[in-house]
C-alpha cells in the first residue's frame, strides 16, 4: 500500500511539473483598432488570445497547461493532428456546443464539427478572419525519406485581430508560402530541430517576410537566444522569449 502511495504521489508530482496553472502563464497585451488582444502563453505550442470578449485556444496540450481551471473556447484552432497539438482531453475541457473548431486537412474526422481550412484558403468564422498558410517539411525527414509534416496536411493560420495580422505557423519550415507573407504583425514560429526550423532558418523566413514581432516557440531543446543573435541588427524585427518549450 505504501509503494502504491508513493507511485501516485511520483505521478501527481510529475504532472505538477508540466501542468502550469493558469495564473503563472506569462502574457502580452497589444492594441488593436478594435480593442486590446491579450496573448496567453501555455506552454509549447498552445497559446490563448483574448480579444473582443472572445476566447481563442490555439493547439490545445494537456502538459503545459491544466485544462479544467482555463476558460472555455469560443474559438478552437489545431493546426494540425499531432498530439502534442492536438490532445483530445485537453479539448474536450475547453469546448462547449457553440465553439467554433477549425482544424488543417489532417485534423479530418478526428474533430467533431469543425470547418476543415485546406491550405490557401481564407474564410471569417462570426467576424474573426482567417487565412489559411501550408506548413511542411521540404529538409527535415523521418529515416525512411518521408517528412515529419507532409505537404497539405497541417495548416499554419494568420488571424486578423482588429488591424494586427498574427501568424501561427503550426509546424513547418522555412517554406516559400511563409516567406511570401505580407504585412504580418506577430509571428510564432517553431524553431525544434529536427521536426521545424533551426536558428538559422527562422532568421532566413524571418527576414523574408519581416513580422514586427517574433515569438519562437515550440522550441524544445533549441537555445531561443540564437535568433536573437542572429536577428540582433534587424532594428525593425523584435524578438520576445517566452516560455514555450
Amino acid at each position: 500500500m505504501r509503494i502504491f502511495i508513493f507511485l501516485l504521489a511520483v505521478v501527481g508530482f510529475s504532472a505538477m511539473l508540466w501542468a502550469v496553472p493558469p495564473e503563472q502563464h506569462e502574457q502580452d497585451t497589444f492594441s488593436t483598432s478594435k480593442g486590446d488582444l491579450v496573448i496567453t502563453f501555455l506552454g509549447h505550442a498552445s497559446l490563448i488570445f483574448q480579444f473582443g470578449g472572445k476566447i481563442i485556444h490555439v493547439d490545445p496540450y494537456g502538459r503545459v497547461a491544466d485544462y479544467s481551471l482555463l476558460p472555455k473556447a469560443d474559438f478552437i484552432f489545431v493546426t494540425h493532428e499531432h498530439s502534442d497539438h492536438f490532445d483530445a482531453k485537453a479539448f474536450a475541457l475547453i469546448v462547449k456546443p457553440e465553439t467554433i473548431v477549425v482544424g488543417s486537412k489532417s485534423c479530418a474526422g478526428r474533430l467533431e464539427k469543425a470547418h476543415i481550412m485546406n491550405n490557401n484558403e481564407t474564410r471569417t468564422f462570426d467576424g474573426l478572419h482567417v487565412e489559411s498558410v501550408p506548413a511542411y517539411n521540404i529538409k527535415h525527414k523521418r529515416p525512411d525519406g518521408s517528412p515529419f509534416h507532409p505537404k497539405g496536411n497541417g495548416n499554419g493560420y494568420i488571424i486578423t485581430f482588429g488591424d494586427k495580422r498574427v501568424y501561427i505557423a503550426g509546424d513547418t519550415e522555412n517554406i516559400p508560402e511563409m516567406k511570401a507573407n505580407k504585412d504580418i504583425d506577430i509571428a510564432f514560429l517553431p524553431m525544434n530541430v529536427p521536426y521545424t526550423m533551426t536558428p538559422e532558418m527562422t532568421a532566413d523566413a524571418a527576414l523574408s517576410f519581416r513580422p514586427k514581432i517574433i515569438y519562437p516557440y515550440h522550441y524544445s531543446e533549441t537555445d531561443p537566444s540564437r535568433l536573437v543573435e542572429l536577428l540582433k541588427n534587424e532594428k525593425a524585427i523584435e524578438v520576445r522569449i517566452r516560455q514555450l518549450r
